[in-house]
């Protein structure tokens, strides 16, 4: 089994199976059944999901890493492993980073303490990249999670993520409660992580976003996937936007 893409050095090598394939994934809450047999993969380009909020989306998320709960059946399958089962530790060491809704951060602990508690092994992220990436926790790196604002805390989650020296990042409503200027950055972000060869599995609500940053759109329904759009049909498309996510028309 071979496995590659190309990394953030630029060298490029070739792949034989998806990035990410996700097989009749099932997921279960007791006897709520949330997933229900799931089907997606993605390869060298990012994709979005998109849904209403109960639709599945964060329970897909903690699905794929591994979190409990949810108990799971099916498959999902990195770089051509399965990690459906593994501890959640175990799929991060693979390459699987993951920026959780509502960022999770420490309140007490600084951003520098943040960044420095997580061991990089000599990967291309440290603390030092995190802050040439997003100068503003340069300039906070003294203050503690719980005084950053809303577009620091996420930045701060995401440079904690990118830590982990991911080939895929999985980020859950990345823009939730952000003002529009920081939603715009965060994009320009997103494109030049993009660029530098991180793929991106977005979870979102904000359809601008969501169409900003894939071309593919997965839309969710009623723990299933129900149809895959590009961003331009999808974005314009105003039956589709009310009927798959009950929104009003966004503008481009």
């Amino acid at each position: 089994m071979r496995w590659s893409m190309t990394s953030t050095s630029g060298a490029v090598t070739t792949m034989s199976e998806p990035l990410l394939r996700v097989s009749r994934l099932d997921a279960y809450y007791g006897p709520a059944h949330i997933l229900q047999a799931v089907e997606f993969e993605m390869g060298e380009e990012s994709i979005a999901i998109v849904g209403r909020n109960g639709m599945g989306k964060t329970t897909l998320c903690a699905a794929i890493m591994g979190f409990t709960p949810p108990r799971t059946a099916g498959s999902v399958r990195f770089k051509g492993t399965e990690i459906r089962g593994k501890p959640s530790y175990r799929i991060s060491s693979l390459g699987l980073g993951y920026v959780p809704q509502g960022r999770r951060l420490f309140p007490s602990l600084t951003v520098d303490e943040h960044l420095k508690m997580l061991k990089t092994d000599g990967g291309p992220w440290n603390a030092d990249r995190v802050y040439e990436l997003f100068p503003r926790l340069a300039e906070r790196r003294k203050n503690g999670g719980g005084q950053l604002s809303g577009g620091e805390q996420q930045m701060l989650a995401i440079g904690r993520a990118l830590l982990t020296n991911p080939t895929l990042l999985i980020m859950d409503e990345p823009s939730e409660g952000l003002a529009p200027a920081i939603i715009e950055n965060l994009i320009e972000v997103f494109k030049r992580l993009e660029e530098d060869g991180l793929r991106i599995l977005l979870i979102e609500q904000n359809l601008g976003v969501a169409t900003a940053l894939a071309k593919r759109q997965l839309i969710m329904v009623g723990g299933e996937i129900a149809t895959e759009l590009t961003a331009d049909a999808l974005a314009g498309d105003p039956d589709l936007q009310r009927r798959y996510l009950g929104v009003e028309p966004v503008a481009r």
